[in-house]
This record gives structure tokens, C-alpha cells and sequence, in this order.
């Protein structure tokens, strides 16, 4: 948004007074930077923790990956993404890219919340699967819905999910503390 691009150059002051690394990289959202780094991180055998209780970083969740939630002071695992989305962390991104998400201008298909999300694709696994089932799907609205806006759909999982291979412009050694 417009008025968040002031607020950049103050983020940066702020990272660099805590002696921390600033790092941006044009054409690149923050998660992609940090699924990134997490990942690369993780295949070099560090224990990695995100801050954060963002939906979308939940995709990253795995064995040596967890986030840890400071709004309610715990740490967020696969059990969590289950608990709250019906998948695991594997598939929460098609369960995003179904139900959509308002804030981050995801359209997804109305009507489809997450319960009805997490059922479709755990019945037919993924985003294209749920699209292929439903012309044979229970007529109603349902139905209706993922037939009228299947390109939504579709066009809903690239924005959930995350860059993973983003170049890495500070080796991981540097960010030790």
C-alpha cells in the first residue's frame, strides 16, 4: 500500500540500530525472503524458528521449522495448521489459494471457508483436482461457484504461495548473532 512505502526507509534505520542484517531484494516480498532463508537455513542443519503467526509462512512448517507466535507467546508446529485448517502444512496453500483472503487480496471462491476448503482438497488434493471434480459434483452453489470462478482459483494459488529459492545475498554465516 502507498502509505507504507514512507515507513521503508525508518524500518531500515531501525534493522541496522539493533545491528541487525537489512535485507530487500527488488521484486520480492518479505516472506519470499524469509522462506529463503529458512529453507537454506534448514538444508544446512539449523533448527529454524520464523516469528511470526502469518497463515502463509505456516506452508513452511516442517520437521526443524516451526514459528513461533509472539501475540500469544507460543510456538507454532504442523499440529497447529491442522488444527486450524483441517491440512497440514503441505497443503495449506491450496486450502488459502480455495478460501481466499480479503486482506491480502487473494480472491479464492466465494463461499468457500475454511472448513469447505480443507475438505475439498483433502477429498481431491490439490487446487486443479477440486477444479476437475466439479462438474461432477452435488448441483448447487458449491458447485456453481468453483465452476464460475476456477480461473480465481487458479490465480489465487500464485500469490499464497511462497519463493523458496530467492538468491541469498548474505551467506547464512553472516546472520549469526
Amino acid at each position: 500500500p502507498p502509505d507504507l512505502v514512507p515507513q521503508f526507509p525508518m524500518i531500515r534505520d531501525a534493522t541496522r540500530a539493533f545491528s541487525l542484517p537489512c535485507i530487500d531484494v527488488e521484486g520480492y516480498e518479505a516472506d519470499d525472503l524469509i522462506a529463503s532463508y529458512a529453507k537454506a537455513a534448514l538444508a544446512q542443519g539449523w533448527a529454524v524458528t520464523i516469528v511470526s503467526s502469518d497463515k502463509d509462512l505456516m506452508q513452511l512448517i516442517e520437521p526443524g521449522l516451526d514459528l513461533y507466535d509472539t501475540m500469544n507467546n507460543r510456538r507454532l508446529g504442523a499440529e497447529h495448521v491442522v488444527e486450524k485448517f483441517g491440512v497440514g502444512p503441505d497443503k495449506l496453500g491450496d486450502v488459502l489459494a480455495l478460501m481466499g483472503d480479503s486482506v491480502d487480496n487473494v480472491p479464492g471462491v466465494p463461499g468457500v471457508g475454511p472448513k469447505t476448503a480443507a475438505k475439498l482438497i483433502l477429498e481431491h488434493g490439490d487446487v486443479e483436482g477440486v477444479l476437475a471434480a466439479a462438474p461432477a459434483m452435488k448441483p448447487g452453489k458449491l458447485r456453481d461457484n468453483l465452476i464460475a470462478h476456477a480461473d480465481n482459483a487458479r490465480m489465487s494459488r500464485e500469490p499464497v504461495t511462497l519463493a523458496c529459492d530467492v538468491p541469498l545475498e548474505h551467506p547464512l554465516d553472516a546472520l549469526v548473532l
